[in-house]
């Protein structure tokens, strides 16, 4: 190819394009997704795309960031094309194999956190643990908490192991289980199970965007007719797998909030507390066993 046909494009000029593009697609916030694509093309952090704003991309390069261009377009999660999604400050490893790790979910996190810090030294299980996002964030603020995690995938374990390896520091261990909710754990109790289980219903699922509905796990969405399927499994064998006063804290979907209460106390649990967004809606419940049963 005559190099002198061929247009040198800077990173400001390849942004600047990317950003109209993804515009024109419906792409949500274009420019932090050109941002990030291109950052992980280069292999660089977002800043070095300001303080190099005139660099020329290489024809490998632009070819690379391309193929990111077509898969984001064609409704690939961008967090899946970087491999990374920021959350409690840290940064996962994300794969197909697992949910990306939603800002909501760090609500239920800080309230795990405050809870936690009224036991010496809790045992912590996390149920359905994905990325590990929720577990390894809580050994991040509890260093002294014995956190057991587990996942029914396999393949989540895998990248869970390896966020845990590679956030953690040295000398902070917790331990993963594959297993379906607390099959793994048939004697083990804990002061706080902590969850953000499928809740997605039936007619949900089917109204999930395609970026959503065809690339995340199905099953860390869809939980039954209802959405409730999982919390009524979870919630119906908890009380057996807590200490005295021990805490179980689940994030809910929006509008979940009555039926999600309701199957607690229809398990003799006292509603503890219930945790709103930012927009105002009820994102965490966290409920204690009863002392009396």
């Amino acid at each position: 190819m005559n190099q002198h046909q061929e247009k040198q494009w800077t990173i400001l000029e390849i942004l600047q394009w990317t950003t109209t593009y993804f515009q024109e697609k419906g792409v949500q916030s274009p420019r932090l997704t050109a941002e990030l694509l291109l950052a992980h093309t280069l292999q660089q952090e977002r800043m070095y795309l300001y303080v190099h704003y005139d660099q020329p991309l290489e024809p490998e390069e632009r070819k690379q960031f391309k193929t990111l261009i077509l898969r984001r377009i064609q409704g690939t999660p961008t967090q899946y094309l970087t491999g990374v999604q920021e959350f409690w400050s840290l940064a996962f490893r994300v794969t197909p194999a697992v949910l990306i790790p939603r800002p909501e979910t760090e609500h239920l996190v800080e309230l795990a956190v405050e809870l936690g810090r009224s036991f010496s030294q809790p045992a912590i299980l996390d149920l359905g643990t994905g990325s590990g996002a929720i577990a390894i964030s809580l050994k991040h603020e509890l260093p002294h908490a014995n956190i057991y995690a587990s996942d029914v995938s396999e393949a989540a374990l895998t990248i869970a192991r390896e966020n845990a390896q590679s956030l953690l520091p040295a000398g902070r261990q917790m331990t993963f289980f594959q297993g379906d909710l607390f099959a793994p754990f048939p004697e083990m109790t804990f002061d706080l199970i902590v969850s953000n289980p499928p809740y997605i219903s039936e007619l949900e699922y089917a109204a999930l965007t395609c970026e959503v509905r065809d690339h995340e796990p199905k099953l860390a969405l869809y939980a039954g007719k209802d959405g409730l399927d999982v919390y009524r499994r979870l919630i119906a064998g908890a009380a057996a797998h807590l200490n005295p006063h021990g805490v179980v804290l689940v994030e809910i979907g929006c509008g979940q909030q009555d039926a999600v209460v309701q199957l607690f106390e229809q398990q003799h649990f006292s509603i503890e507390r219930i945790v709103k967004d930012y927009a105002g809606i009820a994102r965490v419940i966290a409920a204690r066993k009863s002392s009396s049963k």
